[in-house]
């Protein structure tokens, strides 16, 4: 009894210095959510940057504007499907050719995180970080993507191509007339598809363990964040 009484203070400094162990520092936490956040960024604007990363993904594959698919039904009733299929994949050739543009963005916003963002987003919900890049990263991207997407545009003859879907329509007689200028919608979709990807990458990290959390300390700083987030 003696003998494990005199050990009892060295049993409880093995507990706790274990317990402590399992528990992240600030340091660490940044540094980890950084990484994977990184990580995550830069695969999402790989993947999107790829040939058919925009126009094989139903998930963010760009259409013609709503205003401009009752005009879509129209010219393919009319025999004008080509026409239309080449506005669409040029939308998205354009938005695949644009996308590698975001990652020095992501970058600059990951490194201008405080300790409070990166506790908010490690805690926060599966989205937290997504919502994060929403908030800093939007009229960046809206003023980088726009030059970009009006060059790729004209490269792969996007603009020439839904133009001509939209003067054909508009010499119907009586139809509503539809804008023929597609860059701004073109760059909105493209960013949207952006954070959807994004969103699907954060919700990976967080969730699949064995694939995602590649290092020692994003399985401890996540599997810390597992047990103690918000949501």
């Amino acid at each position: 009894m003696k003998r494990f009484l005199l050990l009892l203070p060295l049993l409880l400094f093995v507990v706790i210095s274990a317990q402590a162990q399992l528990i992240p520092t600030s340091l660490e936490i940044g540094t980890a959510l950084k990484q994977a956040l990184e990580q995550g960024t830069a695969k999402s604007a790989d993947q999107l940057s790829a040939v058919n990363g925009f126009f094989g993904n139903a998930a963010v594959k760009i259409l013609l504007p709503p205003e401009a698919q009752k005009a879509e039904k129209t010219l393919r009733g009319m025999g004008m499907g080509k026409a239309c299929d080449d506005a669409i994949l040029s939308l998205n050739r354009a938005a695949e050719d644009a996308a590698i543009q975001a990652k020095p963005i992501f970058i600059n916003a990951i490194k201008q995180m405080s300790l409070t963002d990166v506790t908010n987003i490690l805690l926060g919900s599966t989205d937290a970080a997504t919502q994060y890049f929403k908030r800093t990263t939007t009229a960046d991207l809206v003023a980088k993507f726009r030059p970009v997407i009006q060059v790729s545009l004209n490269k792969v003859n996007a603009t020439k191509y839904y133009a001509t879907v939209a003067d054909s329509y508009n010499k119907v007689p009586f139809v509503h007339k539809i804008n023929p200028d597609i860059v701004d919608y073109a760059t909105q979709k493209a960013i949207d598809g952006l954070f959807i990807e994004i969103a699907i990458q954060e919700l990976s990290i967080r969730q699949n363990m064995d694939a995602s959390r590649s290092t020692p300390l994003l399985q401890k700083v996540f599997t810390f964040a597992d047990k103690n987030k918000k949501f």
